[in-house]
């Protein structure tokens, strides 16, 4: 047999067929997401063009990235029951090809979806999410204020931030307290009336300060009437934080998780499960493919029909345990990177299992 008739044969239905799934899932998907805000656009006066362009043309994308995985699983068991039920793998199998050799073209066409999807995740798609998630605040969510008092920032190991309030369209923040305190003892505290950002300077100019040191050598205060000075603080730190980690590219991603180590800050855990996912979906591409592949090969008595059904079930399962396995990392119950991975080695299993037991 003509082993690249037949390689290009199963990559071009294979890859055919995830993009007719992709289209169909992503079609329902952009009609509910369209019937849930279309009194928000309506309300807000969106305009139609940039509904179309600046939201579901973005959306669009997210969408076929975010569920790819589980697209190319369900192409798959579409595809591969299609021609079990044709007789065609047995024909295959019986010329001589092995399972194995068989599965090659499939793998092949998954790498080049998961090469394709880190690349979406990694540089592309953030581009996109940054406009879609601006749409978003602008004409769905409510327009966003800092209206926060009495505000606690961690900036640093051992430093400690405090504003009694912040304005976001000055940029001034009242009552700053920064302190240093290592243990249980206090070794600086830096106080100002008012904390102003100078996007010239790139730095904070403080306001009516006094800065209270204690050492070995005692206690030393010394007051100011204005000082530029550089804090590990900005003003996005007071901007809306809605979907923040989406609009990341994987360099920017990296270097905010960075930024929140060094400031020893919460809420680390949503950065890293994001970083991770961007990782795991790849992997999950080419897992999900070959279970596809395996539980749909063999020419079933219950039709087509039912294999598809069996597909969707396991596709389901899938998300149960991402899901779970995900809001068990926010919860920082375990590791952050062995939860995320927990989904594809588990599934990595199955599919060991599926394939040393199930007929091919």
């Amino acid at each position: 047999m003509n082993f690249k008739i037949l390689d290009r044969y199963l990559i071009k239905n294979f890859l055919i067929t995830y993009v007719f799934v992709a289209f169909v899932i992503v079609l329902i998907i952009c009609m509910i997401d369209y019937t849930e805000k279309v009194d928000d656009f309506l309300d807000k006066k969106a305009p139609l063009r940039e509904i179309i362009i600046d939201y579901y043309l973005n959306l669009i994308p997210y969408w076929i990235n975010y569920i790819s995985p589980l697209m190319v699983f369900i192409a798959t068991v579409f595809f591969t029951s299609r021609i079990a039920a044709r007789t065609e793998i047995i024909a295959m199998l019986s010329s001589g090809i092995s399972f194995t050799r068989m599965l090659m073209p499939y793998m092949a066409g998954a790498v080049v979806l998961g090469v394709l999807t880190f690349i979406q995740v990694g540089w592309v798609l953030p581009k996109a999410n940054k406009i879609r998630n601006g749409f978003e605040k602008t004409y769905v969510k409510n327009e966003f204020y800092f209206s926060g008092h009495n505000v606690h920032i961690t900036i640093a190991p051992d430093v400690y931030a405090y504003l009694e309030s912040y304005n976001t369209t000055t940029q001034t923040g009242n009552k700053f307290t920064m302190e240093t305190i290592k243990g249980t003892k206090l070794l600086q505290k830096f106080y100002a009336e008012k904390i102003v950002w100078q996007p010239k300077k790139n730095k904070w100019t403080l306001q009516n300060y006094q800065v209270r040191t204690l050492d070995s050598l005692g206690e030393r205060l010394s007051r100011g009437t204005e000082i530029d000075t550089t804090i590990n603080l900005s003003p996005k730190d007071f901007e809306s934080d809605y979907n923040l980690y989406e609009t990341f590219t994987l360099p920017e991603l990296n270097a905010y998780i960075e930024l929140l180590k060094s400031r020893g800050a919460d809420g680390l855990e949503v950065y890293l499960i994001e970083k991770y996912i961007r990782f795991t979906q790849p992997f999950a591409i080419l897992i999900l493919t070959a279970i596809g592949v395996i539980v749909s090969a063999r020419k079933s008595r219950r039709g087509v029909g039912w294999q598809i059904a069996l597909g969707f079930m396991l596709a389901f399962i899938y998300i149960l345990f991402f899901l779970l396995s995900k809001g068990v990392a926010e919860a920082g119950t375990i590791n952050t990177l062995f939860a995320v991975w927990l989904p594809n080695i588990v599934f990595s299993l199955i599919g060991v299992l599926l394939y040393k037991t199930l007929p091919r």
